[in-house]
């Protein structure tokens, strides 16, 4: 009987560093939330060749070869990707592409998932633990950051995320955030992080940013987020062009998001995706629609115009269907 696996993992938002100063003995420790789009698809199936086709086959054909081998698999595959988050914009992309091909590989030869270990061994959550948790679980999570040992960071917290509230994105179509050896680069020359700053971002988050989410409290939610976007913004600017955004398109959509009521303005990672945050789906058409047709009466030709989304926050993790021949089909989680 022919069988493949369909795995869609969504993208996700981060929303911030708890600690980059690193003083108690753990550095970095993340907040970020799941949403709805865009989002990574791809199939497996057994095959008499091994073959991957569609967008970022090199990196998946990697990944499929090592995973392959740490668990001793002797059959060849064929890979369909059928969609990608797109690369190095701040949505996580790397991370749920290698945890899409890793939960379809293990689903399809009935081995038992191991998120957190495949997510260390494709080198993932160097920094963040949060996409692998979001790749498992979706809504909002807080991970502890890195401790002394080799491990995935711990999972704190996870809140599930309003599902009347919705995330407008901003993206920049011609640009790509800091990553690869740049980033390591500027994580090495940007200078020590103030404790102070990484104690008021942690009071921020744990005593406004997830009380508020858990009463459904959307202006102290985005007080917080914006607090602490603004200190890491700051902190982060030389390695971005001297400014809080990498994109400079992007920084103006955002300004007139947050004069307009968005709550949460920020930047996801290095960008050049900025975020904002709304009460409902009505108030953000509103909002996308003023912003349109502002960009439009002040339209500048020498800059890109940028992208807006309309998202949800998603409460699960990502989803995986198991197809049988051309028509049986049904739906399982995670």
């Amino acid at each position: 009987m022919h069988v493949s696996f369909k795995v869609t993992a969504s993208a996700r938002l981060h929303l911030g560093f708890l600690d980059l100063n690193g003083g108690t003995g753990r550095r970095f420790g993340s907040l970020g939330l799941a949403i709805d789009r865009p989002v990574t698809s791809l199939t497996i199936e057994r095959a008499t060749a091994t073959w991957v086709e569609g967008p970022e086959r090199e990196r998946v054909g990697a990944h499929l070869a090592a995973l392959r081998a740490r668990l001793g698999l002797k059959a060849c595959y064929r890979v369909t990707i059928r969609e990608v988050i797109p690369a190095h914009v701040g949505l996580g992309s790397g991370t749920q592409l290698a945890l899409a091909i890793a939960a379809a590989l293990r689903r399809l030869e009935d081995l038992p998932p191991d998120t957190p270990g495949d997510a260390l061994f494709l080198e993932r959550g160097l920094r963040s633990g949060i996409g692998a948790a979001l790749f498992s679980t979706g809504g909002l999570v807080v991970d502890g950051g890195h401790g002394t040992g080799k491990a995935m960071p711990p999972i704190l917290c996870h809140l599930g995320f309003p599902e009347d509230w919705r995330v407008i994105l901003v993206m920049d179509a011609e640009m790509k955030g800091v990553h690869g050896t740049r980033e390591g680069e500027a994580f090495a020359t940007l200078p020590q992080f103030p404790a102070a700053a990484a104690a008021d971002i942690c009071r921020r988050v744990l005593m406004q940013a997830l009380p508020a989410l858990a009463e459904r409290d959307l202006a102290q939610f985005g007080e917080a987020i914006s607090r602490i976007q603004t200190i890491l913004g700051n902190y982060f600017a030389p390695a971005q062009g001297g400014a809080r955004y990498t994109s400079a398109s992007v920084a103006k959509v955002m300004a007139r998001l947050e004069q307009h009521g968005a709550k949460g303005i920020g930047q996801s990672s290095w960008g050049p995706t900025g975020f904002g945050f709304v009460a409902s789906d009505d108030e953000a058409q509103r909002l996308v629609r003023l912003i349109r047709k502002d960009m439009r009466a002040h339209e500048n030709r020498a800059q890109a115009t940028p992208i807006m989304l309309i998202c949800k926050g998603i409460n699960h993790g990502a989803r995986i269907e198991k197809i049988v021949g051309a028509e049986d089909q049904r739906r399982e989680g995670t």
